[in-house]
This record gives structure tokens, C-alpha cells and sequence, in this order.
């Protein structure tokens, strides 16, 4: 069997890495996988279901001659773990991330990567609200993006052959400018996960709504809020963090076309709503159309279904 590559490396066991490395048994892509995580439990799991072919308590172990390492830890991490890794590194091999920040992840990894290893910022645009090894399955990038930011004068030979590893992992690649980047994920993810975490927070305040209350009458809305804000807390606290100038950027607009939507609410201004919701209505229906989402009833769950998406 002609394998893309030889030894990958995940450092990181979550849903992100676990599912790459289901998707890369079932495509036949990796020869061998090899994986590091810091807690023993999880070591043990990703052995007992098999992820990896071998596990490592110390990230500049798993990587020893690996032509593929994958940074799948907290984007605050990703500097200290490329420092640790750096010297184990085998010349010719490429090191990508999963993180949804990139500037930040530039800045903190690019100068620990010795000459000859190529650095290439990735990060799929895929996910749930769950985390753990146990999270993963083969299919979470079919038909997801999956974005790169290569800097310039790298080997294209690498780009490619990372590009088609996710490729064949059933998502599409796109390549940009990590700031660009950064921009375009604060309003299509981070702000909008600021907003469930601040919506969910506010329902938690409210004393007036008892907690049954919200539990037992959660509309679609609401719930759909708790679910993205069940996500990962030291993911996210280190994606705002690491992305607060374009999140706080994007957050600036929201609040104002809030102070919009509320002065018109209150002024009894019934056609700036409609004209407003028919616009934004539009969006949702291009999402549609582009293949990132369905358009069943429920988001096509079913009663009781897990959901991913």
C-alpha cells in the first residue's frame, strides 16, 4: 500500500486529532500514527481504541521520525510544545496545527521550526461540542473547509502533499493570510460563540427564570446556544485571548446593529425588522447552498441524536 505518509505524529488526543487519525486508518493515508498526551488516562484510551499505534507521555518523544507532526493542543500551548519538539525533529518534515487562531500561532511556533522542517498553519473548520478521544469519528471533515496559511517561500511539494492527506480526509482546502484568517473566523466562529457563552450566562443570571424553567422550555434558540457554549472552556479561552483585536473588532459591529435592532424594536419599526430579517435570512439560505449545512427540519437531527455538526 502507497502511503501519503510515513509516521504522523498527533500531539494532542481530542476530538480534532482522534478524528484525523480515524479518518486516516479508514483511508488507508499514515502507516503508522504515533500520538502524545499529557494525562495517562487519556494515553491509555487512545491505545484501548485505536488511534495510535504507539503513545507517548512526552511530545519530544512521539515525534521522533515522523514526517508529519500535527499539533492538535490549545492554541496558548502551541509555542512551549514547539519548543519542546523542535530538536526531535527529522529534516524534511512537516508540522501543522489544528488551532482556530493563526497569527498567534505563527508568532509562537514559527520561530522554533529548524531549517528544513516546513511549518504549515492549518485548521479545519469542523468540530462539536464535544472533547476527549472518545469524540472523534472518521467523518467530521467530509465537506468541511479546511484552511491553510503557508508563509511565503514555502515548499510547495509539502503544501500539496498536506493538502491532499485533508483532502482525502473528504474536506476541502482553501489558503489565505493568517490575519485575513483571523478576521474571517471572528465573525463566522468566535463572536458567535462570545454571544452563547454571554446568552447562556444571561439565563444563568436571570432569577426571575428558574433553572427548571430553562431546562424544561428551551426552544430550538436557546438550545442551540447551550450546545455551542458546552465547548471546550481552555479552548476558548485561549481563542479569545490570542484573537481579542479582531474579536473585539467584530464584537464593536454587533453591538452597534444590536443598539439598531433595539431602538427599532422599541420604536415600533416593523419594516426595518422585516427588511433586516429578510436580509440576514439570505445568509442562512446561502449556507445552504454551499453545502455547510441542511436545510431539514431541526438541523436534520433526529429525537435524541447526537449531534455533529
Amino acid at each position: 500500500m502507497s502511503f501519503l505518509y510515513d509516521r504522523v505524529a498527533l500531539i494532542g488526543l481530542g476530538l480534532i486529532a482522534g478524528s484525523m487519525a480515524l479518518a486516516m486508518r479508514e483511508k488507508g493515508l499514515a502507516r503508522e500514527i504515533v500520538g502524545h498526551a499529557r494525562s495517562a488516562e487519556t494515553r491509555e484510551t487512545a491505545l484501548e481504541i485505536g488511534l495510535v499505534d504507539r503513545v507517548y507521555a512526552k511530545a519530544s518523544e512521539a515525534v521522533v521520525g515522523a514526517d508529519l507532526i500535527v499539533l492538535a493542543v490549545p492554541v496558548g500551548a502551541m509555542g512551549a510544545v514547539a519548543e519542546e519538539i523542535a530538536p526531535h525533529l527529522a529534516a524534511g518534515a512537516t508540522i501543522t496545527d489544528v488551532g482556530s487562531v493563526k497569527q498567534a500561532v505563527v508568532t509562537a511556533v514559527a520561530p522554533h521550526v529548524p531549517q528544513g522542517v516546513h511549518f504549515i498553519p492549518g485548521h479545519p473548520l469542523a468540530g462539536t461540542e464535544h472533547s476527549g478521544p472518545r469524540a472523534g469519528f472518521p467523518s467530521l471533515f467530509q465537506n468541511r473547509w479546511w484552511l491553510f496559511t503557508p508563509s511565503e517561500g514555502i515548499d510547495e511539494d509539502a503544501v500539496l502533499r498536506l493538502e491532499t492527506l485533508v483532502n482525502r480526509m473528504g474536506a476541502k482546502t482553501e489558503r489565505m493570510d493568517a490575519a485575513h484568517h483571523d478576521l474571517v473566523l471572528a465573525v463566522t466562529s468566535h463572536t458567535p460563540h462570545l454571544i452563547a457563552y454571554t446568552m447562556v450566562g444571561v439565563a444563568d443570571h436571570l432569577k426571575r427564570v428558574t433553572e427548571s424553567q430553562v431546562v424544561q422550555y428551551s426552544a430550538a434558540g436557546f438550545r442551540d446556544f447551550t450546545r455551542i457554549a458546552a465547548s471546550d472552556p481552555t479552548m476558548w479561552r485561549d481563542v479569545f485571548l490570542q484573537n481579542k483585536e479582531a474579536v473585539l473588532d467584530i464584537l464593536g459591529r454587533f453591538t452597534e446593529e444590536l443598539f439598531v435592532l433595539q431602538r427599532a424594536i422599541r420604536m415600533g419599526d416593523g419594516d426595518h425588522l422585516f427588511d433586516y430579517f429578510t436580509r440576514t435570512r439570505a445568509i442562512r439560505r446561502g449556507i445552504i447552498e454551499a453545502g455547510q449545512d441542511t436545510s431539514a427540519p431541526d438541523f436534520g437531527r433526529s429525537p435524541g441524536a447526537e449531534t455533529k455538526s
